[in-house]
């Protein structure tokens, strides 16, 4: 996967043409790839889920479109576009589309110094 210098500004455009959301599909595009940070956009189809994982990374998870049902550590919401959710480090999540969904994720690596802040 090729990665994007910390150090270089990018414009990504046309991602919602480039990455229409499919039929009975989860598709996903990496936008930004390198040391500090990588963001993701996703898009889902009425009904698509992701198994609850976790990531070692601090996470902020931004809905674009739809509607989405998120759950965090056993709680779950229902996500509208524009709503935004933050995972901490190790948190377990899980979603399902209910809507037809484009969700942009951003992973930010994390020492152990911010992680007591």
């Amino acid at each position: 996967m090729p990665t994007t210098p910390v150090s270089e500004s990018l414009f990504r455009l046309g991602l919602n043409e480039a990455l229409p959301v499919s039929e009975e599909a989860t598709t996903s595009r990496v936008v930004v790839n390198n040391a500090v940070l990588r963001t993701v956009i996703f898009t889902f189809d009425a009904g698509q889920l992701l198994t609850e994982h976790a990531s070692t990374k601090a996470v902020v998870v931004t809905l674009l479109e739809g509607e989405m049902d998120f759950t965090v550590a056993g709680r779950t919401e229902r996500m509208r576009a524009g709503d935004v959710i933050y995972l901490a480090p190790n948190d377990r999540h899980a979603l399902t589309a209910v809507t037809p969904c484009r969700m942009q994720l951003v992973m930010v690596e994390v020492d152990d110094r911010s992680s007591r802040n």
